[in-house]
C-alpha cells in the first residue's frame, strides 16, 4: 500500500506542473482514481492514508461489491465504465456521479431511478471525440441534442462532459480528439438550453496522456494504472 501512496503523490505532482505549465491552478483539476479491479481493502487503505476522497467506478458488480466496505471514510465515487440499463438501480444506491450518459434512453433510465430514491443525480454526457468504434458515447454532432435532452431531466444535473482520448501514439490526434470536447462544452454552454448552463466539467485523460489533456482544458483527469499499477 505504501506504493500505492507514493505513486498518488507522483500522479499528484504531474498533474499540478502540467496545470501551472498551462497557466493554471493545480486546484482546477480533479484526480480521479479509477480502482477497476482494485480490492475495497487497499482502495482504503490508500484513501485513509492518503485523504484522497474521489474515486471511479468501471463495473456495476464492482461497485456493489466494493462499495459496502468503504462506507465511514469520507469519498465521493463516479461511475465511469458503460452501464447498461438493467444495472442502473444497482449503481444508483452507491454513485454520486454518472459519467457515461451515452444516450437520451440511458439518462431518462437513471432520471426515474432517481426520482425513485428521492434525490438528485449529477451526471456527464459521454462523447466519442476520437470517432473509434470501440469506444463508447455520442457523436460529437449528436452530444449538443443530448445535453439539452440531459439538461430538461427533473432529476438529473449536467455537470459537463466525458470522453476517452484517441488510442494513437500521434500527441497531436490525442490532443485534438481533447480539444473537440472543449468544444462540444462550449457550444452547448453557448446555446443555452435549460440545465445546461453549469455543464462546464471535462473530464478526460488519463495516466498515460494527462498532461495532454490538461493541456487542452481538462478539469478531471482519470487515473488508474499510474497509481495501481497494470491491470486486467
Amino acid at each position: 500500500m505504501s506504493g500505492d501512496v507514493t505513486n498518488l503523490a507522483r500522479v499528484r505532482e504531474r498533474v499540478e506542473a502540467a496545470a501551472l505549465a498551462n497557466g493554471r491552478s493545480a486546484v482546477d483539476v480533479r484526480l480521479l482514481l479509477a480502482v477497476k479491479t482494485v480490492d475495497a481493502t487497499r482502495i482504503r487503505a490508500l484513501l485513509e492514508a492518503s485523504g484522497h476522497t474521489l474515486i471511479g467506478q468501471n463495473r456495476a458488480q464492482e461497485l456493489t461489491a466494493t462499495e459496502p466496505e468503504l462506507a465511514g471514510v469520507p469519498h465521493e465515487t463516479h461511475f465511469i465504465g458503460h452501464l447498461q440499463s438493467n444495472k442502473v438501480n444497482a449503481v444508483m444506491r452507491w454513485v454520486d456521479c454518472v459519467q457515461s450518459v451515452h444516450s437520451a434512453r440511458l439518462a431518462e433510465r437513471l432520471d426515474r431511478a432517481a426520482a425513485a430514491r428521492g434525490r438528485d443525480l449529477e451526471v456527464f454526457v459521454q462523447v466519442n471525440t476520437s470517432g473509434e468504434p470501440t469506444k463508447a458515447g455520442a457523436d460529437p454532432d449528436e452530444a449538443g441534442d443530448l445535453a439539452a435532452a440531459v439538461g430538461a431531466l427533473e432529476h438529473l444535473r449536467l455537470r459537463g462532459f466525458m470522453t476517452i482520448g484517441a488510442n494513437s501514439p500521434d500527441p497531436g490526434r490525442v490532443r485534438g480528439s481533447y480539444e473537440d470536447l472543449a468544444k462540444v462544452r462550449d457550444a452547448v454552454v453557448g446555446a443555452g438550453a435549460p440545465g445546461t448552463a453549469d455543464a462546464r466539467e471535462l473530464s478526460m485523460g488519463m495516466s498515460g496522456d494527462l498532461e495532454v489533456a490538461i493541456a487542452a482544458g481538462a478539469s478531471m483527469v482519470r487515473v488508474g494504472s499510474g497509481v495501481f499499477g497494470a491491470r486486467d
